[in-house]
């Protein structure tokens, strides 16, 4: 079913508030999900936030974001407990300001949890003329290549370089199958892909209730188990534990930089964009689709559900969503009424 952007916020920002949240930070949540639903990405759009009200529920209110430690070319930022939609755009924020201003930055946020789609926050630094790398570790769900046992998040890793007309964006996660997308897919019915999990006796599984409570598999074999190592790490050096055993020990490390110190920003930009051009130009396998470069495909739903006003959202997604609101109608939690994060 489609609804429009407006009402889609609106529906988030009036669950999240009676829930605790301030209502300046549900409406940054919102913008992000809605976002995520126009660019094709369901699984990241509004069914989190059944994921975001379990997790509100489980833990305390948030204190006040805090940044910790700040230098010329580094920020440090204590989320307090307050999720990663939030503590996520003010670390590019924060971080894109340094790096126009020194040249160089790198950010670790810490106390924090959900992360979203790295994307949305790596497009929004490209956007600003700077090169920029996102990791963002995650709970432990996935195996280690060879092992049945949860080690890895599924830990996500992002770059975007500035283009035009839009900015090249790269986004993929570490896991054959993300935690949001195993849990749509559970309350859909519908199966994982053969080889992405094992159940809790090692045993590979394409139930994904099943796959929730064994592991998730990495998607590249050693070499990938590789990369979620070197994201791991990265998540400890942002403030992370070294095993994600609650979300809210998750680290996010953004590095970026503006590449003007090594040519100059048009020079750049033209030159990505005459790559980008050179792939999308290269012959297709027989029969096989337009070869597309990485990211363009969710500019161009995006701009797709500009068109048409609205998003597209499964219709037991929308009815539970509105169930959920609607039960905080009636035991009076009206939105903002409840504790909220950062006070």
């Amino acid at each position: 079913m489609n609804i429009s952007f407006e009402d889609a916020r609106r529906l988030i920002v009036e669950i999240l508030t009676a829930h605790s949240v301030a209502p300046d930070h549900a409406a940054i949540v919102a913008d992000h999900l809605v976002d995520a639903a126009a660019a094709g990405h369901a699984f990241a759009g509004l069914p989190r936030v059944l994921a975001l009200v379990d997790n509100l529920k489980q833990r305390p209110a948030a204190g006040p974001i805090e940044i910790v430690r700040k230098s010329a070319n580094s920020v440090v930022i204590d989320g307090k407990g307050t999720n990663g939609y939030v503590t996520s755009l003010i670390g590019v924020e924060e971080g894109a300001k340094i790096a126009r201003e020194s040249g160089f930055c790198v950010v670790g946020i810490r106390d924090t949890w959900f992360s979203g789609r790295l994307a949305y926050y790596v497009e929004r630094a490209a956007r600003k003329g700077l090169v920029v790398m996102h990791t963002a570790t995650t709970a432990a769900r996935v195996a280690p290549h060879g092992g049945r046992d949860q080690i890895f998040g599924t830990n996500p890793v992002a770059f975007a370089f500035p283009c035009d007309p839009d900015p090249l964006v790269i986004d993929f996660g570490t896991g054959m199958v993300t935690w949001g997308e195993a849990l749509l897919r559970q309350k859909l019915g519908r199966p994982l892909e053969p080889g992405s999990a094992l159940d809790a006796d090692g045993h590979p599984t394409q139930d994904a209730g099943k796959a929730l409570d064994g592991a998730f598999l990495p998607w590249g074999g050693h070499r990938d188990s590789g990369i979620a190592l070197v994201i791991q790490v990265l998540g400890i050096l942002a403030g992370g534990r070294p095993v994600v055993d609650d979300v809210a020990g998750s680290g996010f490390f953004f590095m970026m930089f503006d590449p003007e110190l090594l040519m100059p920003l048009p020079e750049f930009k033209a030159k990505v964009g005459e790559l980008v051009a050179h792939i999308e130009a290269s012959q297709p396998v027989p029969g096989g689709p337009k070869v597309r470069v990485p990211g363009r495909a969710s500019i161009a739903r995006r701009a797709a559900a500009a068109a048409r006003g609205g998003i597209e959202v499964d219709e037991a997604i929308y009815q539970t969503l509105i169930a959920i609101r609607d039960e905080g109608r009636k035991r009076g939690h009206a939105p903002g009424a409840a504790r909220k994060e950062g006070e």
